[in-house]
């Protein structure tokens, strides 16, 4: 491994989310925060130089998105996903969160309903409630080690739907959906007319023996709408840049009118450059933190088994995220967060925020140095002993 993903880098007093947002989110700035889900690591080499490269111009205006930013993304669809995507399928937005608002704003009318797949990232539901949307849930299936897809039930909810918000790879549960997962979801969809929104942001964060296939490679076109980033891949997430994949014609038009009235525009000068140089000449850094993270993934699979009684880890095969059933620890949410807050003094995200389907649950970010996951799993491990 080339790149020093143990080195600790001191992020507080930068503006970051994850550190300097621990009074307002935790009420104590005592915790180590593993919560937001973007990594304590340094961006790609390639990444830091054409970001120092771009800001040695002193003039920062409008920029437009480049053919060869297209170039770059399509290379690294094809080669890492097996899947050949088209420079006029793609619109550029400044990020996946306000592509599913302007998505389920777009393809709903007030009152229609949305299918969600809880326990899922808190943003599903907000898109869909904030603009007067319906959400209709289906739960995945929860059995022993791991979570499925209720594919009986999401018929039944298909009937009463405009649109599925599908998350892939999911997001708390890290499940990596396999292709008859997929080729059954698209099966319903036709049935009933439903298009599929895939949030596929994590899809370059899959571990060994699973492949992430994005939903569009096996589907006719007019029937998905896939969103993609580089930011959870690269780290690159405060630059605020994404791409939504949308093959059918009539869809995107909708889609530009929508983000001229909502003037949704991605026109940062750095993010263009960084998003560029991290798809040309971030692979080996991927490769290498993918090793990381894996190794980081048993370890705390290992130590929450041996040590962490009443919390079982549920193995992600993909994401940096790893979700913790704490109904053993017989605790309300409330009780839950007040445990990992101000006796562990750990921030994690509260299961019950991704939905009731995640009540009893706590979601930790494993995308930091070892150090900092052993000493969070040690205070969580000392605060049961209590």
């Amino acid at each position: 491994m080339t790149h020093d993903f143990d080195r600790i880098i001191e992020r507080a007093n930068t503006h970051a989310l994850k550190w300097d947002g621990r009074e307002s989110n935790f009420g104590t700035q005592d915790v180590l925060p593993l919560w937001v889900a973007d990594m304590d690591f340094a961006a790609p080499p390639a990444v830091a130089r054409a970001l120092a490269a771009r800001a040695a111009h002193p003039i920062y205006g409008y920029t437009r998105h480049p053919h060869s930013l297209f170039e770059a993304i399509a290379a690294w669809m094809r080669t890492r996903h097996d899947w050949a995507i088209e420079a006029d399928w793609v619109l550029w937005a400044p990020g996946v969160v306000p592509s599913l608002y302007a998505v389920v704003q777009t393809f709903c009318e007030a009152g229609d309903g949305v299918i969600i797949q809880p326990p899922v990232y808190p943003p599903f539901f907000s898109a869909i409630t904030s603009s007067g949307r319906r959400v209709v849930e289906n739960p995945l299936i929860h059995e022993a080690g791991g979570y499925r897809l209720d594919l009986e039930h999401l018929e039944h909810c298909a009937r009463e739907a405009r649109l599925l918000l599908l998350c892939s790879p999911h997001n708390p549960v890290g499940r990596v959906w396999a292709e008859e997962e997929l080729v059954a979801i698209l099966d319903i969809a036709r049935r009933h007319d439903l298009l599929v929104v895939s949030d596929e942001i994590h899809h370059d964060l899959v571990y060994p023996g699973h492949r992430h296939i994005p939903l569009a490679a096996l589907a006719d076109a007019h029937e998905v709408i896939t969103l993609a980033a580089p930011s959870k891949t690269f780290n690159i997430a405060g630059l605020g840049l994404s791409a939504l994949v949308v093959p059918d014609a009539r869809h995107r038009a909708a889609l530009r009118r929508s983000f001229a009235q909502l003037s949704l525009t991605a026109s940062n000068p750095f993010s263009i450059a960084a998003c560029e140089a991290a798809y040309r000449h971030g692979g080996p850094w991927l490769d290498d933190l993918l090793a990381y993270l894996a190794a980081t993934r048993d370890y705390a699979q290992d130590f929450s088994a041996q040590r962490l009684h009443g919390i079982e880890a549920v193995a992600p095969q993909g994401t940096c995220l790893l979700w913790l059933d704490c109904r053993g620890m017989d605790k309300s949410d409330a009780e839950l967060q007040d445990f990992f807050v101000h006796r562990a003094r750990v921030g994690l995200s509260p299961g019950a925020t991704f939905g009731q389907a995640g009540s009893g649950f706590m979601r930790l970010n494993l995308g930091a140095p070892r150090a900092i996951v052993r000493t969070a799993l040690e205070r969580v491990e000392a605060a049961l002993r209590g």
